[in-house]
């Protein structure tokens, strides 16, 4: 099937693939081929890819939809960087000031933002870190 994963930039992926394991607001999804059309809300988180005769893709996802048909899907995201993408020590910034800023957040809609974000640079830094593991021939979690 297709996959498209689509931001306001860019299109940052587009390819036939054999599954994608994504982070759905409700709980992961595993989609393949033929699978019974839906939409979802994406929350952040990494989205893995499968292509025939290759390792497993991951790509950290900002939130966003999907749309699935039998044989094509379409993800819009709020944002989409491959792991090679990612700088590793901006990432643990990112997670940082997320982190303090939910421990000051009061009011609901400040730690919802706060959350969103640190669960967006959570999603950034298991993309990184399982990228530069598998380069490198370590073994995973």
């Amino acid at each position: 099937m297709r996959l498209e994963i689509i931001t306001t930039e860019r299109r940052a992926f587009d390819a036939q693939v054999e599954m994608v394991i994504a982070p759905g607001a409700g709980g992961v999804l595993g989609i393949l081929p033929n699978h019974a059309p839906l939409m979802s809300k994406l929350k952040p988180g990494a989205m893995e890819v499968r292509i025939a005769g290759q390792e497993p893709r991951f790509i950290a996802i900002g939130g966003g939809f999907m749309e699935v048909q039998p044989d094509h899907v379409v993800v819009l995201a709020d944002t989409a960087e491959h792991a090679h993408e990612i700088d590793l020590e901006l990432a643990r910034d990112a997670r940082r000031a997320a982190q303090e800023h939910m421990e000051r957040a009061g009011e609901s809609a400040a730690f919802e933002a706060a959350l969103h974000a640190l669960m967006h640079s959570e999603a950034r830094l298991q993309v990184a870190q399982s990228h530069r593991r598998s380069a490198s021939g370590a073994p995973g979690p």
